[in-house]
C-alpha cells in the first residue's frame, strides 16, 4: 500500500509515495509537516495553518502530496487540486517532465493537476517517473532552445497526456513548455515529447525510440 491519509484539526494529507519522486519540496520547505526516517507518525497537519498546507500540496511536482481542508470557507479553496491558469509542462535537468494542467492521462481525468513523466525511458511505472532517471545516470538538459511560438488565446484548461505505444507521449491541449529556470521554451496545443531518452531534440520526440527498440504501453 502506497497511500497514506493522516487527518489534522483542519485538513487531510494523503500521501501517494507511488508517485513521490522525492524532489524533498515538502520536508525541506516544511520539516515539521514531513518528518521522514523517524519511528511513528511522520506526517503532521496541524504543525501548519491549513493555507500553508494547501501550498505545500500545491507546490508538490509529483502529484504526491494531495491536502484537502475539512471545513471549507467560501471565500478559500477547499484542497491543493485547483486546476492551474497556466498549463505548463517543466523540463527537469536530468529528470522527467513536471506536468500542471487539468490532466486527462491514458484517457482517465486525474483529481490532482499534478504529475511527473518519464522521459529517461527506465521507470518501471509509466508513464510515471519512479526516480530510475538517477540511478540510470540520465544527462538531458532542462534548458531546451526557444521555439517560435504565438501566444495562446486560453492559457489553461483539458490537457491530454496519451502515451503512444513504444512511442513519444502527445499531449494535447493548451500548453507552455518551460525550462528549469522559468523561461518559457515554446508554446503549443498538440506536441510529442520523448520518453525513450535517445532523441536528439529534447524534449520533443525525433523518432529515437524506432531505432532503439523503446517498449512501453
Amino acid at each position: 500500500m502506497t497511500l497514506e491519509v493522516v487527518t489534522g484539526k483542519e485538513a487531510t494529507i494523503h500521501f501517494d509515495a507511488g508517485k513521490c519522486i522525492h524532489s524533498r519540496t515538502c520536508v525541506l520547505s516544511h520539516p515539521d509537516v514531513f518528518v521522514p526516517n523517524v519511528v511513528g507518525a511522520w506526517i503532521h497537519p496541524d504543525a501548519q495553518p491549513v493555507e500553508e498546507l494547501i501550498r505545500i500540496g500545491q507546490n508538490c511536482p509529483s502529484g504526491a502530496i494531495t491536502v484537502v481542508r475539512i471545513a471549507a470557507s467560501p471565500t478559500a479553496f477547499a484542497d491543493s487540486n485547483q486546476p492551474p491558469l497556466v498549463n505548463t509542462v517543466r523540463v527537469r535537468e536530468n529528470g522527467p517532465l513536471a506536468v500542471e494542467a487539468e490532466l486527462q492521462i491514458q484517457g482517465q481525468p486525474q483529481a490532482n493537476p499534478r504529475a511527473t513523466l518519464c522521459r529517461c525511458g527506465q521507470s518501471q511505472n509509466k508513464p510515471y517517473c519512479d526516480g530510475s532517471h538517477v540511478a540510470a545516470g540520465f544527462v538531458a538538459s532542462g534548458e531546451p532552445a526557444t521555439a517560435s511560438f504565438e501566444a495562446l488565446a486560453v492559457r489553461n484548461g483539458p490537457l491530454k497526456v496519451l502515451p503512444q505505444p513504444n512511442g513519444p507521449l502527445r499531449l494535447t491541449g493548451n500548453l507552455e513548455v518551460v525550462s528549469g529556470t522559468g523561461r518559457t521554451c515554446n508554446k503549443v496545443t498538440d506536441t510529442w515529447l520523448c520518453r525513450c531518452g535517445h532523441s536528439q531534440n529534447k524534449p520533443y520526440c525525433d523518432g529515437s525510440h524506432k531505432a532503439a527498440g523503446f517498449v512501453a504501453v
